[in-house]
């Protein structure tokens, strides 16, 4: 999901700067207003961190990476996910990929406005959590990231033949067919530990309670 530098203009990337710390900066309000979300929006860099510098690999004109995106949306909630989104491509541009930073604005957005989309058309109505409707919310999710890596790469000064982004979409059915598997192993986890005093502080559990509900 990285868009390579040289790909943007310098003046499109300033507009991606701008329209991504008026995302960012409107998490981050209401995250200092819940210091529980500070720390949930810690272990989101950290997890987001780990899966992004677990699994990547370069395809066509950008890279397949496994995100975690939805163990932390169902886990954590939709504000730690998206400033997790932000931190963690500070942390890896700063300690693996240098290169990378200056289309962190750019990187951000790819993974922040598909989660918004989600949240606002599926995530807050989300009455029953089990495999088929995290298998909804993740094929949502990553159509959005591959439409977003799409547009980044039609407003590029390059052109990128159509088959090549194609072929970088498919692959993230891969990611799509697995991770469900892992968002429920971490849901059911976070189910166990609900009683514990500090897993409030942690954990949004509401998802959990709804995915153990619905085993039962």
């Amino acid at each position: 999901m990285h868009i390579e530098p040289g790909v943007l203009a310098a003046g499109k990337i300033a507009a991606a700067n701008a329209v991504a710390f008026a995302v960012v900066a409107s998490a981050a309000w209401l995250a200092v207003r819940q210091p529980a979300l500070l720390l949930r929006t810690l272990l989101a860099a950290v997890f987001f961190t780990l899966c992004m510098q677990s699994f990547f690999v370069k395809v066509g004109p950008s890279e397949l990476h496994f995100v975690g995106a939805m163990p932390m949306y169902l886990a954590l909630g939709p504000v730690p996910t998206l400033l997790g989104f932000a931190l963690g491509l500070v942390l890896q541009g700063l300690l693996f990929e240098p290169a990378d930073l200056p289309h962190l604005a750019v990187n951000t957005l790819s993974l922040a406005l598909p989660l918004l989309a989600v949240h606002a058309a599926f995530g807050r109505r989300l009455a029953r959590v089990n495999l088929g409707a995290v298998l909804r919310l993740d094929a949502a999710y990553y159509a959005g990231v591959t439409v977003m890596v799409g547009f980044w790469l039609s407003i590029g000064e390059v052109a990128t033949p159509w088959g090549e982004w194609a072929r970088f979409a498919a692959s993230y059915l891969a990611v799509v067919a697995l991770e469900p598997l892992i968002t429920v192993g971490v849901l059911l986890g976070v189910a166990r530990l609900r009683r514990q005093r500090w897993a409030a502080l942690c954990f949004d559990t509401q998802h959990a309670d709804r995915l153990a509900l619905g085993i039962r």
